[in-house]
């Protein structure tokens, strides 16, 4: 009997445990359920392809901010270069060809997280001012560029990039198509790659790494340039479907973006995180956005349920820990 209660408990606690590590998978499961419950239009072909439009933006910059985090930084300067490069992007697209706008827009985000990462890497700034003051400087200078006011796609190559980002391919949105690509080659660096090892080795313990002859300042360096990158790529998608580039675009992305990686079970000290993971966090967000949309709940209590959320996912990981 007394075999039969362990046993029991046992399969109990490793259930537990299963659920613990894998909670983010679990907590989207159960939105997706309790979504398609209360509202018919949920499983929708329109509201579903709303959902991933709406996310894969942020979900860009996600991707690119988990790759910081991984290091023990932070980048707060994601959602004020996305507004800047899609006020550049808006303007380079009227005035050179569409290949071009393109690749100077992501130039211009590597540059701008390359200043970051100068700052924090060879400096030893800290990577909470250095870049909180990139952010106060890209969304200035994306109001200077746009004197206040959204610049509008006006040439064939800013109506090919709007009709690619509110067009699908076989039912999925171009814009999350491009989404998803970009998680899958994070997914495969960061497993397989050797920079990817490195950057959560660095997490981990960057003395050690160190000490292990790792250039620590270099990679450091390196996963700032491609945050603004990827800051760039959301920047293009997201004034594509739009339409045009707004100085208000991008407002508290870094907080969202923080807060995907953090649901999907990265810690902020660095050292532990994954891309699936973090898609799984953005979806999650996108989801509770969603379903209060259906139920018509205003954006502020909106506010109060993402940090509710959040509060359980760190509780989540630390329970996990002592598991």
């Amino acid at each position: 009997m007394k075999t039969s209660i362990n046993n029991q408990s046992n399969g109990l606690g490793g259930i537990l445990k299963f659920i613990l590590k894998h909670n983010t998978i679990f907590i989207f499961v159960l939105l997706v359920i309790f979504s398609a419950l209360i509202s018919d239009v949920f499983f929708t072909e329109t509201n579903l392809s709303n959902l991933l439009k709406q996310v894969s933006g942020i979900g860009i910059v996600s991707i690119g901010m988990l790759i910081v985090i991984l290091t023990g930084g932070i980048d707060l300067s994601v959602g004020s270069i996305v507004a800047l490069l899609a006020v550049t992007f808006a303007i380079l697209v009227n005035v050179v060809i569409l290949p071009v706008a393109i690749l100077l827009t992501i130039v211009l985000g590597f540059i701008l997280g390359s200043f970051s990462g100068y700052l924090i890497a060879y400096q030893k700034m800290a990577p909470f001012i250095a870049t909180l003051a990139l952010m106060t400087i890209a969304r200035g200078l994306g109001f200077i560029y746009s004197k206040g006011s959204p610049v509008t796609f006006d040439s064939p190559g800013g109506s090919f990039m709007s009709n690619f980002a509110n067009n699908s391919t076989l039912f999925v949105p171009n814009i999350a198509i491009v989404f998803f690509i970009i998680v899958a080659m994070a997914a495969v660096m960061l497993k397989y790659n050797v920079f990817g090892r490195l950057v959560i080795a660095m997490g981990s313990n960057e003395e050690a790494s160190r000490l292990s002859g790792i250039k620590v300042s270099k990679y450091k360096f390196l996963v700032y340039a491609i945050s603004g990158s990827l800051a760039a790529v959301a920047a293009i998608i997201t004034a594509s479907r739009t339409n045009l580039g707004s100085p208000n675009m991008g407002v508290s992305w870094e907080l969202d973006a923080i807060a995907a990686v953090v649901i999907g079970g990265a810690s902020l000290n660095g050292g532990k995180g994954n891309a699936v993971n973090t898609l799984m966090g953005v979806l999650i967000l996108g989801l509770i956005g969603n379903i209060l949309n259906l139920l018509n709940v205003p954006s502020y209590p909106q506010q109060v349920v993402k940090g509710a959320i959040i509060i359980l996912a760190v509780l989540f990981q630390k329970i996990e820990s002592k598991k």
